[in-house]
């Protein structure tokens, strides 16, 4: 066959980048694995369509939000390209760096090479490409963007480039974590900072993020989805979107019992707000989890564990956020130092 763009028009990608060798693959096939989002109806999605809009309006703008969306392989091309297009839902914001926002992160070996940041004039997507020094089979890991949409993604290679499979994650069911923005990622300078991707990294675990910012308030519809979600532990922590305190008191316990229920042997963490210095109303909110979690241990749950706001602050204390909420990267890896201590302790990952 001597022109396969004739039939697979995925190698057909009009590009920008100059390369004369380039091929271009679609993220979402073999032997590239996708993990933290699936496409339906042609776009990236944390959650199904049907239950995000059962949901809240919010969850179902936000669910198609990539954030812990991941696609990795094994590869010996001389570069690595993306090329994203249809990338949708996503704001500038004037504390949050757009890297972080819409920007594609990449890792090899484990180890940041580079941010694939857009252009501020961003219109509907955008490619970029890193050059590596030398030909050698290296493990790719290219994190999706936590706060905005992505219809399609190809991974630009070198022609008859190797493309194999990642090795696997030492978990074969994700870790899931639901909460508020600080969750689904904001303000991490770029997509690998998130908390979840540093713990992951640290673990080599596999995990699912369903973070909405400003709209996880543990309506019945989420506690039903996640409660039926094959998981191998469970991280909560919505207390900066319960609406009231009288929100978080009638739903928190509700949630932790409806979860347990239909899993007697998972592991539940659970955290109030990573701030250090909390006004009385916070007070108030971190006395309702910590009675969740004083309940739950008193009616004999050997697997439910609880994070102090000053243990979430212990590396950064008062200095690991951009606006007195959500953190920086500074705070995140204070965050993920702490739940990834108790993770440890747990030892699930063996």
């Amino acid at each position: 066959m001597s022109d396969i763009t004739k039939i697979d028009e995925n190698f057909n990608i009009k590009t920008n980048i100059e390369k004369e060798d380039i091929c271009f693959y679609d993220a979402y096939s073999k032997p590239f694995s996708v993990y933290g989002v699936f496409k339906e109806n042609g776009i990236y999605r944390r959650m199904p369509e049907r239950v995000a809009k059962s949901v809240s309006d919010g969850v179902e703008y936000l669910h198609i939000n990539t954030a812990g969306g991941r696609v990795r392989f094994i590869t010996d091309s001389f570069y690595v390209a993306i090329h994203s297009e249809k990338q949708m839902n996503y704001s500038n914001m004037n504390h949050f760096a757009f890297s972080g926002v819409c920007g594609f992160d990449l890792y090899v070996d484990g180890i940041h090479q580079k941010a694939l940041i857009p252009p501020q004039d961003m219109k509907d997507g955008y490619e970029s490409v890193f050059d590596f020094e030398d030909k050698k089979l290296r493990e790719i890991t290219i994190y999706f963007p936590l706060y905005s949409g992505v219809g399609d993604l190809h991974i630009g290679l070198e022609k008859d480039a190797v493309i194999n499979e990642a090795s696997p994650y030492v978990n074969e069911k994700p870790v899931v974590y639901y909460g508020s923005s600080i969750t689904q990622g904001g303000c991490a300078s770029r997509a690998g900072m998130s908390y979840q991707t540093v713990i992951s990294r640290r673990f080599n675990c596999d995990f699912v993020n369903l973070g909405f910012s400003g709209s996880a308030k543990a309506e019945d519809a989420i506690i039903e989805y996640i409660k039926n979600l094959d998981m191998s532990l469970f991280v909560y922590d919505y207390d900066h979107n319960a609406p009231t305190v009288e929100h978080l008191e009638k739903t928190h316990w509700k949630m932790f019992e409806a979860i347990r229920k239909a899993n007697p042997d998972l592991p539940i963490i659970m955290m109030p707000r990573p701030k250090l210095y909390l006004n009385d109303d916070e007070i108030k909110r971190r006395s309702i989890i910590e009675r969740t979690y004083k309940k739950a241990v008193s009616l004999g749950d050997k697997n439910v564990y609880y994070i102090d706001n000053r243990e979430l602050t212990a590396l950064c204390g008062s200095e690991g956020t951009v606006d007195g909420c959500h953190p920086t990267d500074f705070g995140f890896a204070s965050m993920a130092k702490a739940v990834g201590d108790v993770i440890e302790k747990i030892n699930i990952f063996k």
